[in-house]
């Protein structure tokens, strides 16, 4: 193939089998370099929904989102032009693009545009875009660093062969005749030429690029330099006059190589932390035709699984799709997607997640979601969201980076003319180091390359960030509200009493608590429904959820309702009972069921709190954060589970619009509130929230609404997940100073010409480097 493009599209021809095409293919391309955009404009072949269901997903109506990886990304500037030109094109409606790990997020509303365009536009400003899977994203960053390689060593190669004709020139202290001199100017340009003709190539190709759409990006004042110090050599060659610089010229690109070298490999083992989820899942599985089966298996791919397939997993091998344990016991490693280092116990009947590592024995497993449809699929796509949305801080850095190179360029044009009045011999050489020793990509990679490190270490802990600015204020939340019942309860609460009104038939019951508990996915609902079994459902009309109170419908004419005893007894003047007055004050949880005659029945229900939240909390207390528990069952229950977890600040018998009051008086009041919770009552207190936390165990909706999934359930991993952000949030203003501290200490040195150019090289790929070595710190934090 000619390239990785052509490559690609033959590929996904021959994967979805879509060979035909070659039947009916009239003409070949024009050249290699159209081969793409006539696949994308005349086949429309990444238009397929076959070729797309691995890497766009609809978000709307008409509106899909596709995860792109972009091949040429060099700088922030990079960056800026592709978001720019995208969001420009007709029918785009959102572009998001991570510096640190290449990934791109665009949306498109169908009716309007095509993937093929998008991808077309981005290859029209000198760039690739393709599908994101993590085969090719290792294909490329393979490929970016055999380049980079390549083009280090001839530079290096140049730079030693050059100083050996430097050298005796310096040491012969002008006894050279001349002759012999312009003999070792003349070998020095010959063994520069290549430097400049491939190794710089980037730099050069970069800053043309940047100024045909009317921009400095940061490779233009690189360009500058390396291209006026060559061409001043080159015409001094030519004149057998003045000084020639092809000795600092070629260590200067060496250094600048050797730095983005470096900071490509730390930046590239970053992005490999964030990516262990889409490794996780096997190539292959073993396949069972039916059940029970003797013997061996067929070997398939992993793609070719599908729900209610058998599949036999052996000791040592991952599980390929979400389903449940038939046959077999055995424990599973799921630390990966929760982040708990202990092995779980599977065993009939057992739930097993994909992704996750059998230990001990064969299981075979009833596969009940594949590819895409999985737990670990639906986390990644929230890690894949996390890290294409852009916090205030990237965005604030972004804005400073590309004003930086303007100002940068004025600076060596004031500084050249000044030097051109004070000392013309000196002039070019400050020049260029004046445009060489700044470093915007620093201020660039402060932000993004720390965060996306965070990420990676914050999803090993169980802590899984799905918005961009999550890590930021999650290390400055100070007010941390919880929610009770599946929060701080195991949200698997059990009915262990229970009573009839006088004269109530129990079967009668039953069948109106079927009835009016049939759709309920809180977990009181499903423990009423557990306790009742399966059975008659009685008639009922209008049934309908009332957030935070229970359901409600009719019984013929006559009006039911089942949830909390105050909401029921709107419908009638009968006092509270004996024993539900008893139950309340113990601080029991009472779900009641009347009609306007009076109470049919009361349930006394209990949920255990969860292991070790007690710890966790104290943990967040010795933190210096304030705590809270809201919830919507009676103030006595709540007041229960307070005392067990040590929380004087609690409240019960809230609606979701006083639980939504209470964090907008926080807020009023200048606190940065957190907010726990779990299940549907809790959406929108969560999106009220300055940052919101779901337990990995809720609801779609709740996980939907957050900004942080507790992938394990545990609050303690909860309480280490704020300490690595606040320590995340500190590398990044260390980065930040540091960024700042050196490009402000650095230009009036070169301006003052202090800095030589091969100083400056070292100096600005040096800076790079460092922000990204400092982010990789966190992968330590755990």
């Amino acid at each position: 193939m000619c390239c990785a493009g052509c490559q690609a599209v033959a590929q996904a021809i021959v994967t979805n089998n879509l060979t035909d095409y070659y039947r009916h293919r009239d003409a070949l391309p024009n050249s290699p370099r159209e081969a793409i955009p006539q696949a994308l404009q005349e086949l429309g072949l990444f238009d397929h929904p076959e070729v797309q269901k691995n890497f766009v997903r609809p978000v709307g109506d008409h509106e899909r989102e596709a995860a792109l990886i972009l091949e040429g990304i060099t700088c922030a500037a990079c960056v800026w032009l592709n978001e720019a030109h995208l969001a420009r094109q007709p029918g785009v409606t959102a572009v998001d693009i991570n510096y640190a790990t290449r990934r791109a997020r665009v949306r498109w509303d169908e009716n309007q545009t095509k993937l093929s365009a998008i991808l077309e536009a981005v290859q029209a400003i000198g760039y690739r875009a393709h599908p994101y899977d993590i085969t090719r994203s290792e294909q490329l960053a393979q490929k970016e660093r055999r380049t980079a390689q390549w083009r280090l060593f001839v530079a290096g190669f140049g730079m030693m062969q050059v100083m050996m004709y430097a050298v005796p020139v310096y040491l012969a202290d002008d006894d050279m005749t001349p002759d012999i001199e312009q003999l070792m100017r003349w070998a020095s340009l010959l063994l520069t030429m290549p430097v400049i003709a491939y190794s710089a190539a980037p730099f050069f190709n970069n800053a043309l690029r940047d100024l045909k759409f009317r921009r400095v990006g940061m490779d233009v004042p690189v360009a500058l330099g390396v291209g006026s110090a060559f061409l001043a050599s080159v015409w001094a060659t030519l004149t057998a006059a003045g000084e020639v610089y092809f000795d600092s010229v070629t260590m200067f690109v060496f250094f600048l190589l050797g730095g983005r070298y470096l900071e490509m490999m730390a930046r590239q083992k970053a992005a490999r932390g964030v990516e262990a989820l889409a490794r996780a899942l096997p190539a292959f599985a073993e396949r069972l035709p039916e059940w029970p089966f003797q013997g061996e298996g067929e070997r398939v791919a992993v793609a070719d699984l599908a729900a209610g397939n058998l599949v036999r997993v052996r000791p040592g091998e991952v599980i390929p799709g979400d389903g449940e344990v038939i046959d077999g016991e055995s424990s599973s490693d799921e630390s990966l997607l929760t982040g708990e280092s202990r092995p779980v116990t599977k065993h009939l009947g057992s739930r097993v997640t994909g992704g996750s590592v059998n230990i001990a024995s064969p299981l075979v497993v009833r596969l009940a979601r594949v590819g895409e449809a999985t737990r670990l699929a639906s986390i990644r796509r929230l890690m894949e969201q996390a890290a294409a949305e852009k916090p205030k801080l990237v965005q604030l850095a972004d804005r400073i980076a590309m004003r930086f190179v303007g100002v940068l360029l004025l600076l060596a044009a004031v500084t050249a003319i000044y030097w051109l009045n004070v000392d013309p011999d000196r002039t070019l050489w400050v020049f260029v180091a004046v445009l060489v020793v700044s470093c915007p990509c620093a201020l660039s990679l402060a932000t993004p390359a720390a965060l996306t490190v965070a990420t990676g270490a914050l999803a090993r802990e169980g802590v899984l960030v799905t918005r961009g600015h999550a890590i930021e204020t999650l290390a400055k939340a100070d007010h941390w509200v919880f929610d009770k019942t599946g929060t701080l309860t195991m949200g698997r609460p059990t009915v262990v009493d229970w009573q009839c009104a006088p004269g109530a038939d129990e079967a009668a019951i039953f069948a109106e608590v079927r009835a009016l508990e049939q759709a309920s996915e809180h977990p009181l609902g499903q423990a009423l429904l557990q306790k009742v079994g399966a059975g008659e459902t009685a008639k009922v009309s209008g049934l309908k959820a009332i957030t935070g109170q229970g359901m409600e419908a009719r019984q013929g004419d006559q009006p039911v309702r089942i949830g909390a005893p105050t909401f029921v007894a709107e419908l009638h003047s009968a006092g509270l009972p004996d024993e539900m007055k008893t139950w309340l004050a113990a601080g029991d949880t009472v779900v009641a069921m009347g009609d306007s005659h009076g109470w049919r029945a009361w349930f006394r229900i209990a949920d255990a709190v969860r292991p070790g939240v007690a710890a966790a909390l104290g943990q967040l207390r010795a933190q210096g954060l304030k705590l809270t528990i809201l919830s919507g069952d009676a103030a006595q229950t709540v007041a229960a589970v307070a005392r067990e977890v040590d929380v004087n600040d609690y409240q019960g018998g809230m609606t979701p619009e006083s639980k939504r009051a209470y964090l907008q008086a926080l807020q009023t009041q200048g606190q940065t509130v957190a907010m726990v919770g779990d299940g549907v009552n809790d959406a929108p207190v969560l999106a009220q929230a300055h940052v919101s936390v779901a337990m990995g165990g809720g609801t779609d909706l709740a996980r939907g609404q957050a900004d942080v999934v507790l992938l394990s359930d545990d609050l303690t991993h909860l309480a280490s997940g704020i300490l690595l952000a606040r320590r995340a949030l500190g590398i990044i203003r260390q980065n930040l100073a540091w960024a700042f501290a050196y490009n402000v200490i650095a230009i009036p040195l070169a301006m003052v010409g202090w800095v030589t150019p091969w100083m400056a090289g070292i100096g600005m790929s040096a800076s790079s480097l460092l922000v990204v070595l400092n982010a990789l710190r966190l992968q330590k934090a755990t």
